[in-house]
């Protein structure tokens, strides 16, 4: 337990990055640590995620289709941000659909998929503040080993480069709310409470459009 917690601004807080990044751990560390309320996605209830991993091109428009859906659904349900106590800390943005969309779907499926998307994503209130986690897909691929889901260990490098683009590019453009991209290759916030330390120092603190920390970088 820190003897001296800072203190959260920001009421309501995003956590994002491509698989195996560490998003869900974040989160729940987040959530923990400011005494917040925590919410994850349920991606495990997808019934064609594990179909789309052992064959993509059949099973990805009904495995996108089901994630937008369901993912529309849990942003409806979430508890409103508390202006005055604890955050909202969620570990997903509901427009990382549309990024997975770019990346697994044909342009006729996209274009369907982009018709429903817009009708939706409209009612979405956007967070305070977006933690994106970055990493190389090296040490992605290390981390997606290490957890052991079975229907993930078939994963692409090329699949997990082609997230690892799209999610770059996704943020760099992203206006919605402020942006605060973390290089993880260097540090570890789930064994290593001075790393989750550096880290909360510096979300804390006042952020606008896109800011970067490197911990460890050259």
């Amino acid at each position: 337990m820190d003897p001296n917690p800072l203190k959260c601004p920001h009421r309501y807080i995003a956590v994002e990055g491509v698989i195996g990044v560490g998003k869900t751990s974040l989160c729940r560390l987040l959530a923990e640590y400011f005494n917040g309320i925590s919410v994850f996605e349920d991606f495990e209830t997808n019934p064609f995620i594990k179909d789309f991993y052992r064959s993509p091109r059949e099973y990805a428009f009904k495995a996108q289709l089901f994630f937008l859906i369901s993912r529309f659904k849990q942003y409806m349900e979430l508890p409103p941000p508390n202006l005055f106590g604890s955050p909202l800390v969620v570990d997903y943005i509901f427009q990382k659909d549309r990024i997975f969309a770019s990346v697994t779907l044909d342009d006729d499926e996209l274009d369907l998929y982009q018709t429903v998307c817009n009708v939706l994503e409209p009612k979405i209130v956007p967070p305070d503040l977006v933690v994106y986690l970055q990493a190389s897909t090296d040490h992605l691929l290390k981390r997606i080993t290490m957890r052991g889901r079975g229907y993930e260990q078939n994963i692409s490098r090329e699949y997990i480069e082609a997230l690892n683009n799209a999610y770059n590019d996704f943020f760099f453009h992203y206006t919605a709310a402020p942006v605060f991209i973390v290089n993880t290759d260097n540090i570890n916030f789930v064994t290593h409470s001075g790393d989750l330390r550096d880290l909360i120092t510096k979300i804390v603190e006042p952020r606008h459009g896109i800011t970067y920390y490197h911990p460890g970088g050259k």
